[in-house]
């Protein structure tokens, strides 16, 4: 029986070519993935290790939560005079304290350098006398900066702004431009620089006043005399330790780092693997065709083997060895075109500018085996229906043909269980709908859509018949090609909804996404429109706080009528920590449009206070409430309710006026200001007002317009991530398509023969085979389509719930760009079938089999 198996793998190499590339494509999508992921990550993390070469222990603040009665503002960092004593410890060769925070570089065309949180500034420590060299930044070119107007920039910056040793470079830290010289030029191993970003050094002073507080640092590492241990080193230093801070080691904090990337790493992995998941199990659909098919050609075949004493078990197996030798073949192949795959998209990172550290492919252990296991199984579960289906005909009957369709009971069976699947699904997608959150919906509205969608692939032999019926009228006008097309379609039910199931998951999934993100677009943009007034929202371009700077410098900028900034600072109101908006209470009603269902902002100053009706419902407040309130800087005060309106993502919590929040803040800076100028928007306003910050690359002057297609980018962006990981799972669809169209002409081969004999041309045999494809494809594009649109709109009842402005969008012309891919699909996969049926011998093909 082994020899028999690998006979017909040998004797079939045509016909299970699709197959093959099918389980390939899938496989390939799994171990680039892995592979992909494990390179990036293990660069990463050595990149990290090599930055904690010379850290031995750090002490920093935990960050624990306060008291339920203490201020709820930021924790102090860590004193000088910390620093000074950890410099003490007889383990410690070496003290280095850092801080660092948000440093927009300018190249010197005036464009921002590197990719917003990637552009971070710091300190180089110097030591207590000034003298000292920071080991983590090497100077490759000029010195350290020592003074105020002194920056260095990394090597990689250097290169690719151009900037040299004495040049002036532009740089803002929340606002207003800056104008350095640059002194030095460094290397460092820090991963930040190594994926692309930019690093700009400070002297420690400067650093402070710009990222902390004067005499404070973030973070101060240690490095061990000779003969210390990590331990011994940490053992000491517990002794000096301030309140709210903690000593790590650099091993643990080496160990935290790798961590923190192989998190940040699997969220992209986990996506991709999906996506590949959903290319194998459109996969599944082709394997299944195929073996099914060679069962039903090979069926007197299989019987004489039962005739001559093979037993059922035999037969099984048989059929599931030639699926484990194209599953290794195959699984084989992807892996290797995997590697490829892995190494050509760590190229692509580098050419579209996101940059990782140096280091080599990486091909584990997982990926090889995940690879392998994964094409194999998956082969063979799908041969073993066809399989034991195979082996169950007796052999008297197989040798007649007696079984070679598929009986009504069995039909009827199919019917029931695809019905009670799909009423299933369809209910708890339904009940997931009118949950209130979408926490609490998720779970059901996932299992009810994969349920729905296992149902109505079990029904699409019942739906085949109906749907494509429909299609009648035009098939008739392509006369007897077109009839006989449409007949073929609807031969074998079971054959047709394999093929277009394959195809349907793709579209349905395209479809289902794309309604959401319109939807969701469109939801973003009215609550944009509804609660923006203002003709320009003025922000830091990686959206850190904006210095009070910048609102006094527009104020002194004739055309600005009115302005407000929008200020966070943290509140503890009762046991609960909420944050405060300090907004300017005498024109932010002129800035903004939101609806109030009591009160107004009308004499916002003071004690007064609006809130958004979600806090207000959940506080029980109303207007004339008052409650009391712990600022930011311990201070207490009570506040009057004076208005309640409904929030949205946009705006939303407790609104006060800036006068009254100001003197509690540690740090007074605004998150964004809203300006209106006397003209309105225009291009000449906003030329205007980024000339008057100094056209700074750091800052983002946007009015309405902007602000709907910056957020319409961030859609776009993963729109079309997700289009070409689901093209994967197209492809696969064509290969089905193709597949089943060549087998299904080569077991026609002598109906075809007699076709041409009793008149019918061969381009008349072109069209019927093309006519047949399109009509299978366009019966899986209206199947997925409208599962997409169902999908769509059920998982928007659940985004509606956090977001009241979400309405269903349909997009009419993207739905018929996917039912016109749909037809190019099956168009394009008729293309060799047709070809073949119409280049058969007439004569040979009457007398075959």
């Amino acid at each position: 029986m082994l020899r028999t198996a690998l006979r017909n793998v040998f004797a079939h190499k045509a016909r299970l070519l699709m197959t093959v590339l099918a389980v390939l494509l899938g496989v390939a999508f799994v171990s680039g993935t892995l592979v992909f992921t494990s390179t990036i990550s293990d660069a990463y993390q050595k990149s990290s290790e090599k930055g904690f070469s010379n850290v031995d222990l750090a002490i920093e603040q935990t960050g624990g939560e306060p008291s339920d009665t203490g201020a709820p503002g930021k924790r102090p960092r860590i004193s000088q005079a910390t620093l000074e004593k950890a410099r003490d410890l007889p383990g410690a060769a070496g003290v280095t304290g850092s801080v660092s925070g948000f440093a927009a570089l300018a190249d010197k065309d005036g464009k921002l350098v590197g990719e917003g949180w990637q552009s971070t500034g710091a300190n180089y420590y110097a030591g207590p006398e000034g003298e000292d060299k920071d080991a983590r930044y090497p100077m490759s070119e000029g010195r350290a900066p020592q003074r105020s107007g002194e920056i260095a920039l990394d090597q990689k910056t250097a290169e690719r702004t151009g900037y040299k040793v004495g040049d002036t470079a532009r740089l803002s830290i929340d606002g207003p431009v800056r104008k350095d010289r640059v002194v030095g030029v460094f290397t460092t191993d820090d991963g930040n620089v190594a994926a692309g970003g930019t690093l700009v050094l400070f002297d420690t002073s400067t650093a402070q006043r710009l990222f902390a507080v004067p005499g404070q640092y973030d973070q101060v590492t240690l490095e061990a005399a000779a003969g210390t241990s990590q331990g011994e080193l940490k053992s000491q230093a517990q002794k000096i330790l301030p309140a709210d801070a903690e000593a790590v080691t650099g091993k643990k904090l080496a160990a935290d780092q790798s961590k923190t990337i192989e998190e940040s790493m699997s969220g992209m992995q986990t996506g991709m693997l999906v996506f590949a998941g959903i290319s194998l199990f459109v996969g599944i659909f082709i394997i299944a065709n195929t073996f099914t098919m060679l069962v039903t050609q090979r069926t007197k075949e299989l019987a004489l083997l039962r005739a001559v004493g093979a037993s059922r078990r035999q037969v099984t197996r048989s059929v599931l060895i030639e699926a484990f030798v194209v599953g290794t073949v195959a699984a084989v192949a992807g892996l290797a075109a995997g590697v490829g795959i892995g190494a050509a998209l760590r190229s692509l990172m580098g050419k579209v500018g996101a940059t990782v550290p140096d280091g080599p492919l990486v091909v584990d252990s997982s990926a090889v085996v995940t690879s392998l296991v994964t094409g194999i199984v998956v082969t063979v579960l799908a041969a073993w229906l066809p399989a034991r289906r195979a082996a169950k005909i007796p052999p008297v009957a197989a040798m007649s043909s007696i079984h070679a369709t598929a009986t009504v009971r069995s039909l009827v069976v199919r019917n029931s269980i695809g019905a009670l699947l799909a009423a299933g699904g369809t209910a708890l997608v339904l009940y997931a709908t009118t949950l209130d959150s979408a926490g609490e919906g998720d779970v059901p509205m996932g299992i009810g859509a994969a349920v729905l969608l296992i149902g109505m692939f079990v029904l699409t032999p019942l739906l085949s018949r109906p749907l494509i019926a429909a299609a009648a009228p035009l098939m008739r006008v392509f006369g007897v090609s077109g009839k006989l097309a449409r007949q073929n379609s609807v031969r074998n039910p079971r054959r047709t909804a394999a093929t277009a199931s394959a195809l349907m998951i793709g579209l349905t999934l395209i479809t289902g996404m794309t309604v959401i993100a319109g939807s969701v677009q469109e939801a973003i943009d009215k609550m944009a429109t509804k609660s923006f007034r203002a003709d320009y929202s003025i922000s830091m371009a990686n959206f850190t706080p904006l210095a009070p700077q910048v609102e006094k410098k527009l104020e002194r900028e004739g055309q600005i009528t009115a302005s407000s900034p929008m200020r966070n600072s943290p509140a503890r109101v009762g046991k609960d920590v909420e944050y405060m908006t300090g907004v300017n209470g005498e024109t932010i009603g002129e800035l903004t449009d939101l609806e109030f269902t009591s009160g107004s902002f009308d004499g916002l100053s003071g004690n007064k206070v609006v809130v958004d009706k979600k806090t207000a419902d959940s506080k029980k407040w109303k207007v004339g409430s008052s409650f009391p309130v712990i600022y930011e800087d311990g201070k207490k005060s009570r506040l009057t309710v004076s208005g309640v309106y409904e929030g949205n993502e946009m705006m939303q919590g407790m609104l006060l006026d800036t006068g009254t929040l100001d003197p509690h803040m540690e740090r007074v800076a605004s998150m964004q200001l809203m300006v209106k100028t006397a003209d309105g928007a225009s291009e000449s306003a906003k030329s205007s007002l980024e000339k008057a910050l100094g056209n700074n690359p750091a800052i983002l002057v946007q009015d309405e317009k902007d602000l709907s297609e910056s957020i319409a980018e961030i859609f776009t962006l993963m729109l079309n991530m997700l289009y070409g990981l689901l093209a994967m799972a197209v492809i696969v669809a064509v290969l089905g398509v193709v597949n089943t169209l060549a087998m299904s002409v080569f077991e026609r081969s002598q109906e075809i023969g007699m076709l041409r004999a009793i008149g019918l041309e061969r381009r008349g045999v072109k069209r019927m085979v093309r006519l047949e494809s399109l009509v299978i494809s366009l019966f899986g594009g209206v199947l997925g389509i409208g599962l997409g649109v169902f999908f769509g709109w059920s998982a928007g009842e659940l985004i509606a719930s956090s977001l009241p402005q979400y309405a269903l969008v349909v997009p009419w012309e993207r739905i018929g760009l996917f039912l016109a891919l749909a037809a190019l699909v099956g168009m394009l996969a008729a293309l060799w079938p047709a070809r073949r049926a119409a280049k058969l011998n007439m004569l040979t093909a009457i007398k075959s089999e």
